[in-house]
This record gives structure tokens, C-alpha cells and sequence, in this order.
């Protein structure tokens, strides 16, 4: 059982491409440079009071970790960054 095909003649395959034209982006418009704000910048002295020759620290320190790890001050909450702990302020 032989089945025979018909052939077609095409058409060589340079001509079946078309040329395609670069895509033209339209052109951005230049925006302002907006001036940059200076954060207030925050270090050591922050978490220390001087007075005359006293100093007192501001931020209890971590009941886990010991001295040198100071807390973060949340509204509801102190947190130790170092190991996790959690001490919740009394309303």
C-alpha cells in the first residue's frame, strides 16, 4: 500500500518572511530631581542621658542577653533584637 502525496511548489523561505521595522518607543520626558531629605540620624547617645556626671541609660536592658543589649521601645511592648524576647508594658 503505497499512497502517494501531492506536492505543492512553495515559495523559497526568504520570501515568506516579512521584514519587520524596528518598534519606536516614544521618548520619556525628563521629571525633576527631587531634593533628598536628611534623616535625623540615630546612634549610642540616643539610648543615654548625661547628667553633670551621671549617666542613666533610657532603654531597659535584655533580662536574657544581660547588660549591652538594650530593648526597642514599641508603644505596647519592649523587644530584645538580639534574642527575641518580648516584655509587655503595663497600660
Amino acid at each position: 500500500m503505497s499512497k502517494k502525496v501531492a506536492k505543492t511548489e512553495e515559495a523559497p523561505a526568504e520570501a515568506k518572511t516579512e521584514e519587520k521595522k524596528p518598534e519606536v518607543k516614544p521618548q520619556k520626558t525628563e521629571k525633576p530631581k527631587a531634593e533628598k531629605k536628611h534623616k535625623k540620624q540615630k546612634g549610642v547617645h540616643s539610648l543615654y542621658k548625661v547628667e553633670g556626671e551621671k549617666v542613666t541609660r533610657l532603654h531597659p536592658t535584655c533580662e536574657r542577653c544581660g547588660p549591652g543589649y538594650f530593648m526597642a521601645d514599641h508603644h505596647d511592648r519592649y523587644t530584645c533584637g538580639h534574642c527575641g524576647f518580648t516584655r509587655y508594658k503595663r497600660a
